[in-house]
């Protein structure tokens, strides 16, 4: 019979004892909302859809990402993970209240947004493809699955790009008390502010629904990230904010658990419009548990 690793073991014994400790009840911050949003799509051994919706983890599940579109071409990248099932996977999470939502944009280069006409085909696609539209000749990737929201997580672009356009579209289709159901508007920018003016002039069109500031893999925002946040949550009042963080501590910005109980979440919760937590994501959750611990202080 193989033995545990001695290391190993002493890290598990060690992150029980933190769980236990800081599970007591302090002075925390009173704001919690316990919301606490996850991306999944970007490892295929995180594994599935419905297993990330079961563990008990997480309010909102973000698939990424639709990486190229704005040229008439439109590609979906779940890094590896099979299409099939992901409808009824999507199905099953929503059957269990935690919405799934897809997100636009990413870490490559294959996307942009350079006219008004651009933004309305984009909405048509996902539309079509995602949500309560059908057209010839659109796949539905997902079959009748209907998701619950867009993300804008937009790494590169430029002035000429009409991410409002694509904002405004979306919100007509937003539907509260009718035939249909809400669909949730999400951003997902660095913590810099004011945000590169093709997202400020999205986000300035008030509709979105929350924001997840990013805390982390950003040198300039590590020390200042409590500045950015005020100014973030003053300037949108009507938007909640999520705390954008790292499940991974080999990344720049990895916040310790007891950190974030003594510091972010009270620093986070101080803002009347304060959502919750933004994990990123669900490979390096798994790998962590990180979401095990610091889920209690959202």
């Amino acid at each position: 019979m193989a033995l545990a690793s001695p290391i190993r073991t002493a890290s598990v014994v060690a992150l029980a004892a933190l769980v236990v400790c800081l599970a007591v009840p302090a002075a925390a911050a009173g704001n919690k909302t316990g919301q606490v949003t996850v991306f999944w799509g970007r490892n295929k051994d995180e594994g599935t859809l419905r297993e990330a919706c079961d563990s008990g983890l997480y309010t909102m599940v973000i698939m990424s990402f639709l990486d190229v579109y704005g040229q008439g071409r439109y590609h979906l990248d779940l890094s590896g993970h099979p299409l099939a099932g992901i409808g009824a996977d999507i199905k099953h999470c929503q059957y269990k209240g935690v919405p799934v939502s897809l997100s636009v944009g990413g870490f490559g280069s294959g996307y942009s947004l350079p006219s008004e006409q651009a933004a309305f085909d984009l909405f048509d696609h996902l539309w079509n493809a995602y949500f309560g539209g059908r057209k010839p000749g659109v796949r539905r990737p997902f079959g009748d699955a209907w998701l619950d929201g867009v993300d804008l997580f937009l790494e590169r672009g430029t002035a000429a790009d009409r991410y409002d356009v694509l904002a405004l579209e979306l919100a007509k289709h937003n539907i509260r008390g009718g035939p249909g159901k809400p669909l949730h508007l999400t951003a997902t920018p660095r913590c810099a502010f004011p945000p590169a003016g093709y997202l400020k002039r999205a986000v300035d069109t008030g509709i979105f629904e929350r924001v997840h500031v990013r805390i982390y893999d950003d040198p300039d925002c590590e020390a200042y990230w409590h500045l950015r946040w005020d100014e973030w949550t003053a300037a949108y009042p009507a938007t909640r904010f999520y705390v954008g963080m790292t499940a991974s501590e080999m990344t720049h910005g990895w916040v310790h658990p007891k950190n974030v109980y003594y510091d972010a979440a009270p620093w986070a919760q101080r803002a009347d419009n304060y959502g919750g937590f933004m994990i990123w994501d669900r490979y390096y959750d798994k790998l962590s548990n990180y979401t095990s611990i610091v889920k209690y202080y959202a």
